[in-house]
């Protein structure tokens, strides 16, 4: 492994996707990406009694799936990175003590799957490990839950907010696969950025400045354009979010081509399903990710893909503080096998 410029390594020996699992809930399985995901979920409690509880089988059945698809047992996997919106990421930290498997917790809130793509290339890349799953969840009940007002008193939403997805991606790491699987090349660390965004409820504009300054600092550490990937995804900035991105690389003086750019937050739901500003939450870009991105790329539809995961770093505590929200974005590049 070695590093270019300020924040992006370059994984001189690639990892390899070995196995991937995305799973949706009740919503998302009927958006326009259903046909793309490995489990649509009909009852988003899996028969658990607390959606916590709910989101935390999500994790691992997705894992369970995963370690199946690779004929792997879990005693096996050197390391489990993943991470939730939940307070001190119970719903994975519970995946973990049932899988039993160690365990890296992580939070970067949205950011966190492709935190965890960055952190486990690393470590195999380096030679520490020789695989690892890496995973992120999240779950619309369970966000409401702790950010929002309860469900129950009916709180109206406002055209800016995000629908938080009830969906997990999970993909296993390998230093030890087949040449065709997919590779895991480099990934950048973002920077913490504050553009002094208070309203919680208007997550893309508080993450696109972080998404855009992850993004300038890629290209610019790799010496590459945006014209070097055939796909540039972004994790959960919606709608609104993502013209916000466009905006700020046209100021900035950056080629973007807008067919280039896609969200996944506006891929996961259509409109009509009124989402408000779109898709949002850590399983918002791990499923879509796992699911239609590294599909596209494993049947050659899609060579070199970027992916930009895009995390709001705020709290009930911090917002009752009166605190700004200040946003994270990491960014992996993945290729095609062979």
């Amino acid at each position: 492994m070695s590093r270019v410029g300020r924040q992006t390594f370059v994984y001189d020996h690639p990892p390899r996707i070995a196995a991937r699992t995305s799973i949706v809930g009740p919503k998302e399985g009927k958006g326009p990406l259903s046909d793309q995901f490995d489990i649509l979920l009909d009852d988003d409690l899996l028969g658990m009694k607390s959606w916590e509880l709910a989101e935390g089988e999500m994790v691992r059945r997705a894992v369970d799936h995963t370690l199946k698809q690779a004929n792997l047992s879990a005693d096996a996997v050197q390391a489990m990175i993943s991470g939730d919106l939940n307070n001190q990421i119970i719903a994975s930290s519970f995946a973990a003590r049932a899988l039993g498997i160690p365990f890296f917790g992580q939070y970067g809130a949205c950011s966190t799957f492709v935190q965890s793509l960055v952190l486990g290339g690393a470590l195999l890349s380096g030679g520490f490990l020789e695989n690892a799953i890496c995973c992120a969840s999240s779950h619309f009940c369970t966000a409401e839950r702790q950010f929002r007002m309860p469900l129950e008193m009916g709180t109206q939403r406002p055209p800016q907010a995000s629908w938080t997805s009830t969906a997990c991606g999970c993909a296993l790491l390998t230093a030890n696969a087949q040449p065709q699987d997919l590779k895991v090349c480099s990934g950048t660390v973002g920077r913490v950025v504050d553009q002094q965004i208070k309203d919680a409820n208007h997550m893309g504009a508080a993450m696109a400045p972080a998404v855009y300054d992850t993004i300038v600092a890629h290209l610019e550490d790799t010496g590459r354009t945006a014209n070097d990937y055939d796909l540039i995804a972004t994790g959960d900035l919606g709608w609104i979010g993502r013209n916000l991105l466009m905006e700020l690389f046209k100021r900035g003086g950056v080629d973007m081509p807008d067919g280039k750019l896609i969200d996944c937050g506006n891929s996961l739901f259509s409109q009509e399903q009124d989402p408000h500003a779109g898709g949002s939450g850590c399983g918002c870009v791990a499923a879509v990710s796992c699911g239609w991105l590294m599909r596209r790329v494993e049947s050659g539809e899609l060579r070199r893909i970027l992916i930009a995961g895009s995390g709001a770093m705020l709290s009930p505590t911090s917002t009752l503080q009166g605190e700004t929200i200040p946003s994270i974005s990491y960014a992996v590049c993945i290729e095609g096998g062979a």
